[in-house]
């Protein structure tokens, strides 16, 4: 049974709802786990001056006391994040898959949203970066509601986007965002680094140049593994289609399966020793396994960061 068969998925379009489900769900695993105890923070309570918001104001104080106390919280904003994700046709793969439900693309987009749910919960701030051949969007970190609602839309609209044949340029577009991420963020990348091109050196640079820029980061390596690692199709002939540039091959899948697996274990193999070089968490996302261990990344990272 596939993680998403607990999801309607079918209700993408409300994005807001399928990621405060996968949080809450998420939330409620963590007494399982290492990450018992989560909550939001505050540094102490000061007496509320009349005058200010009661936003922050300790109702269960004061029904105990009958004194008015605020919640001063360590920093408005502890940590900031940019989410950065592939939206080049190769992440809208598979193509009508009805055991799946998702693609790679819409996958991302709903991690995203996830990640930002919790961001919000630890009132940190977030941005987001879209790009294929260019940066298509790219934002500062923000932690407002309006900032989050406006990121929604813009993730709403990448998951209704049915462009075909839209390329990628990892190397291009990682040195850029570096260049725009002024102050020291955590950095989640969303993609199966699938580039135009086989010059992996500059690839690897571009991903360094993060690093160099003192963010942490984080690459979410988003494939499907039981098609694009395993090559588990049909012994019968199938057309290929590269969904980049359109470009078709037919051919038995069996003949070229253990020399397709081969190359991509060795490319696999070749990113995993340049991210432990650069000291970059890789994670496997496999789009059929769902979304705790992206958020329990988040975790572990967002906790390092603050000792």
């Amino acid at each position: 049974m596939s993680f998403f068969d607990n999801f309607d998925l079918k209700q993408l379009e409300n994005l807001e709802l399928l990621a405060k489900q996968v949080v809450e769900g998420f939330i409620i695993g963590l007494h399982k786990s290492p990450f018992h105890g989560f909550s939001v923070e505050f540094a102490e309570h000061r007496i509320y001056n009349p005058g200010e918001s009661t936003k922050n104001v300790d109702w269960k104080v004061y029904a105990r006391s009958d004194k008015l106390f605020t919640k001063k919280y360590e920093e408005e904003t502890n940590l900031r994040a940019q989410l950065v994700i592939d939206t080049s046709s190769s992440m809208y793969f598979p193509k009508n898959d009805d055991s799946l439900k998702v693609n790679k693309l819409q996958f991302s987009a709903l991690a995203a949203a996830s990640l930002m749910n919790l961001l919000r919960k630890q009132r940190d701030a977030f941005g987001l970066s879209l790009f294929d051949e260019t940066v298509k969007i790219h934002t500062k970190a923000k932690s407002s509601t309006t900032h989050y609602r406006l990121l929604l839309s813009y993730l709403d609209q990448l998951i209704n986007d049915k462009v075909d044949n839209k390329k990628t340029s990892v190397v291009d577009t990682l040195h850029q965002i570096a260049e725009n991420i002024h102050k020291r963020s955590l950095v989640f990348i969303f993609s199966d680094m699938l580039d135009n091109t086989d010059q992996h050196e500059e690839m690897f640079s571009a991903l360094q140049h993060l690093k160099y820029n003192k963010h942490e980061v984080v690459l979410f390596h988003v494939m499907d593994k039981r098609y694009e690692e395993q090559f588990e199709f049909s012994n019968r002939p199938h057309e290929f289609i590269d969904m980049e540039s359109g470009e078709r091959i037919k051919l038995e899948s069996n003949r070229v399966k253990a020399f397709y697996q081969e190359k991509v274990s060795a490319f696999k193999e070749a990113l995993k020793i340049k991210c432990l070089q650069y000291r970059i968490d890789m994670i496997d996302a496999d789009i059929r396994k769902g979304f705790h261990p992206i958020l329990e990344t988040y975790l572990v990272k967002r906790k390092k960061m603050r000792i």
